[in-house]
């Protein structure tokens, strides 16, 4: 059975009528297209749905992305939810997440359009994360439409009328979730219709430094850390293999909740001197995104930050890699494939997808067995149990590969 877009196994309870009046904190996204009438009103029907569909179904795929629910098509725009039906700890992150997608995916559409000798499309996004009651709404056997109501789902409909075009305003509940993980600039107290206090808006202008709770909780300061010496010598044992050119693979399997990330946290201090270290953190929605730790491990190996346009980015990575070795070269267009950053028509399009995931594979642990020869080099992979086929693919490629290099891969 299907309801409201939500799978539900058979003889398992309804999760809407379950919820119906449950109250629950959650963070709710509009989202609408700018200026979507003055774009379409001299179009016929069918020509305005040619350009209003794509960008609505991109809207609805951001946040199936992230295991949200869009609760209503608004016609030029979703309200989506999240947190709710299914639960998430980091609903709000995942709202923000799926934001950002919607403005690179659109971003990429409206430069079909332009192509096209069409006007762009441009969205502004609203996010608010609060307290509401869900309620089911006309529910029967096959289908509910499943909506929350409270303050929480107004301010973000606000939120989304007042922000920039192109922009993604969000709420100060939500930034007090998100900072750190995410860059935010301050649009001050702003008035806001059917709220009496001024509200506080910032604008996600991309990701921040941060990619973890404990790295959250260590710009705030940790507790002492004892207890873990017998784990620290084994780990220390590892690297000066790897440093002697045996190169050591590395796995701490435990419980969740025992300290598996402080202990890395803390070896990292010991161990970075002298070393370059690069890390990649799983998360648990990353399994429907291919390659999401390497591509967060790519970025931090060549710098590359939000801020970088695709022509940084490409040299950035053409300038890193022809410095480490000039035979490397022929891994760049495998690269620049994989972070996106081609320039014009991808030249691997039409390259069959196994062959391409194989070079690319490749071209990564060219890289890093490369590099391992100026210095050690430790790899950091976190959360293996959220990791995609492509990343476990090459993670198998470098346990392989490593016997006789400078490095350990974690």
């Amino acid at each position: 059975m299907t309801v409201a877009g939500v799978q539900v196994p058979a003889g398992q309870t309804d999760p809407f009528i379950a919820l119906d009046g449950e109250r629950k904190t959650i963070t709710v996204l509009f989202a609408d297209i700018k200026g979507s009438m003055s774009q379409i009103e001299d179009l016929d029907p069918e020509a305005a749905r040619a350009i209003v569909d794509p960008a609505l179904r991109i809207m609805a795929e951001a946040v199936n992305r992230y295991q949200g629910h869009v609760a209503q098509s608004t016609g030029d725009g979703v309200f989506a939810l999240f947190g709710a039906p299914i639960a998430h700890e980091d609903h709000p992150q995942r709202a923000i997440y799926a934001a950002l997608r919607m403005q690179e995916d659109l971003r990429q559409y409206s430069d079909r359009l332009r192509a096209d000798g069409k006007a762009p499309v441009e969205i502004r996004i609203g996010i608010n994360t609060g307290e509401v009651v869900m309620r089911s709404v006309g529910h029967d056997q096959s289908h509910s439409e499943y909506l929350p109501a409270g303050h929480a789902v107004g301010l973000a409909s606000r939120l989304q009328t007042i922000a920039p075009t192109g922009a993604i305003a969000v709420s100060e509940p939500t930034r007090g979730l998100v900072e750190g993980y995410f860059q935010l600039k301050s649009l001050g107290a702003t008035r806001i219709k059917g709220v009496t206090e001024a509200v506080n808006v910032y604008e996600v202008l991309g990701l921040g430094p941060l990619r973890t709770r404990l790295q959250r909780s260590a710009s705030r300061g940790l507790s002492r850390f004892v207890g873990r010496d017998a784990e620290i010598a084994q780990m220390k044992r590892a690297l000066e293999l790897a440093t002697s050119g045996r190169g050591q693979v590395v796995a701490a399997i435990a419980e969740p909740g025992v300290g598996k990330s402080r202990l890395f946290f803390e070896f990292k201090a010991i161990a970075q001197s002298g070393c370059m270290v690069l890390e990649a953190f799983s998360i648990s929605h990353g399994k429907a995104t291919a390659y999401l730790p390497v591509l967060e491990l790519l970025r931090g190996y060549f710098k590359i930050n939000s801020a970088d346009d695709p022509r940084a980015r490409r040299a950035k990575v053409t300038g890193n890699v022809l410095t480490l070795d000039r035979s490397l070269e022929d891994t760049l267009p495998y690269l620049f494939g994989l972070l996106g950053i081609f320039d014009g028509i991808d030249p691997l399009a039409q390259m069959d997808a196994q062959i391409k995931k194989r070079r690319t594979l490749d071209a990564i642990k060219r890289i890093l067995l490369r590099e391992s020869l100026n210095q050690p080099l430790i790899v950091i992979f976190e959360d293996l149990h959220w990791i995609d086929g492509e990343t476990q693919a090459l993670l198998n490629l470098l346990a392989e590969s490593i016997a006789t290099a400078k490095s350990c891969c974690w």
